[in-house]
């Protein structure tokens, strides 16, 4: 059996892992119907924001993901912390950001509940 951890971190990175485009569809499944995210600008972005922002990317930027941990908030409701980074072509990492995501089991399974990043110095 995949371990929550891994279950969460697999879904998270998925919603920002370069190449990998993301229909209305999968996005919808992923993302709670009451989700809602603070960005690390300080903005709020409504779910349907989201997912319109992420559906019309043609090309993300490559995104480095470490240090994930996962805490139990309570029967079936988890927090998901990590760190990220943007890769550059050239491999500099820049936009340094904590990121916290709870998550939810639904009977279709697990959806993003909320989701905020906050700016970081560099992280690593």
């Amino acid at each position: 059996m995949t371990s929550l951890l891994s279950q969460l971190q697999n879904l998270e990175v998925e919603l920002h892992h370069p190449g990998v485009h993301q229909g209305r569809e999968r996005l919808a499944q992923l993302l709670h119907p009451e989700f809602h995210e603070v960005g690390r600008s300080g903005r709020a972005y409504t779910r349907e924001t989201v997912i319109s922002n992420l559906a019309s990317q043609d090309s993300k930027p490559k995104v480095r993901s470490e240090k994930f941990a996962v805490g139990e908030l309570g029967p079936e409701v988890a927090l998901l912390t990590y760190q990220s980074a943007h890769e550059v072509p050239n491999g500099v990492l820049t936009n340094h950001t904590f990121r916290s995501s709870i998550w939810v089991k639904v009977a279709a399974g697990w959806q993003l509940r909320y989701h905020q990043g906050t700016a970081a110095e560099q992280t690593w």
